[in-house]
C-alpha cells in the first residue's frame, strides 16, 4: 500500500463519515422542524433551524473544496461559522424555552 492510497482511504472514510453526519443531522432537524410544526412552539423552531445550521456547516467545507475549488482554510473557516451560529441558536432556543 502506498502513501497515496492511504489518502485515498483516509478520504473515502471521510466522505462517508460525512455523508453519515449529514443524513443523522436531517433526520434529527426534521423531526425538530416536525415537532415545532405540530406545537408552534418558538423555541422549537430555532432548534431545528440551529440544528439545520451546525448540519450545513458540517458538510460545507469538504463541498466548497471538492466542487467549488475554494481553499481547504476557508471552507473551514466557514463550516466552523456555521457551527457556532448553528450551536448559539440551539442555546438560545433552550435559554427561551
Amino acid at each position: 500500500m502506498s502513501v497515496h492510497d492511504g489518502g485515498t482511504s483516509i478520504a473515502i472514510a471521510l466522505a462517508v463519515v460525512k455523508t453519515l453526519i449529514l443524513l443523522v443531522g436531517s433526520v434529527i432537524t426534521f423531526f425538530a422542524y416536525k415537532a415545532y410544526r405540530r406545537t408552534r412552539q418558538r423555541a422549537l423552531g430555532l432548534l431545528a433551524a440551529g440544528f439545520g445550521l451546525v448540519t450545513l456547516g458540517l458538510v460545507l467545507a469538504g463541498l466548497l473544496y471538492e466542487l467549488l475549488e475554494v481553499s481547504l482554510m476557508t471552507g473551514i473557516l466557514l463550516e466552523s461559522l456555521l457551527m457556532l451560529v448553528g450551536f448559539t441558536v440551539i442555546a438560545y432556543s433552550l435559554y427561551v424555552s
